[in-house]
């Protein structure tokens, strides 16, 4: 027995389907059954493109270029912020070695 693996499809692609949906006004059943998608997928798309656009972020892939450079600026933030706190910690260590080396 094998197997079977899910279809990916690409952030831009799962975008144009919610837009057919959001943005066209046509309905879940119309765009699934026209692409060969389950109806249940799309309705995903549709509702996580919906909940983007209303600054609720979700842990699913995001679907827009906007979306996605929100989660790298905010990746890279989290990054340097642990940074500083590292930096800060050592700066706070060596201070304390030099005042004791002083005294």
């Amino acid at each position: 027995m094998t197997k079977q693996s899910r279809p990916t499809y690409s952030p831009e692609f799962r975008l144009e389907v919610a837009q057919q949906v959001v943005d066209a006004g046509r309905s879940i059943r119309d765009v699934a059954e026209s692409l060969g998608l389950g109806k249940s997928t799309v309705d995903k798309w549709a509702r996580q493109l919906r909940h983007e656009r209303n600054g609720n972020l979700s842990s699913a892939t995001p679907l827009t270029p906007d979306q996605i450079r929100i989660r790298e600026l905010e990746r890279k933030l989290r990054i340097l912020e642990e940074d500083n706190q590292i930096l800060k910690k050592a700066s706070a260590l060596l201070m304390q070695d030099s005042i004791k080396g002083f005294r």
